[in-house]
């Protein structure tokens, strides 16, 4: 009787031993993905700032600004322009 009783105890140390140990790798998983959520959260953020810079940036008045400001280009004459269509280069 005294030996079921040791190899019973030894059996719940050996469960609760198994139930602490998967739920602190529970813990510390849940942990990560939190991180990695909210790392992802501020991604999505950044990639909507880099968004709005890059739609900013190629905007047509802010490239034609720099255009005939900085680069000093204008707009050709209308007799100098000529309209290629993909049949005229045969």
């Amino acid at each position: 009787m005294a030996k079921l009783n040791l190899l019973l105890l030894a059996v719940l140390v050996a469960c609760a031993i198994g139930l602490v140990s998967s739920q602190h790798k529970a813990r510390k998983l849940f942990s990560e993905l939190e991180r990695e959520q909210n790392r992802a959260r501020d991604l999505d953020i950044e990639y909507g700032r880099l968004q709005l810079e890059a739609s900013t940036w190629g905007l047509h008045s802010r490239v034609e600004k720099i255009a005939t400001g900085t680069l000093r280009l204008r707009t050709p004459e209308p007799r100098r322009v000529r309209i290629v269509t993909p049949g005229a280069a045969r």
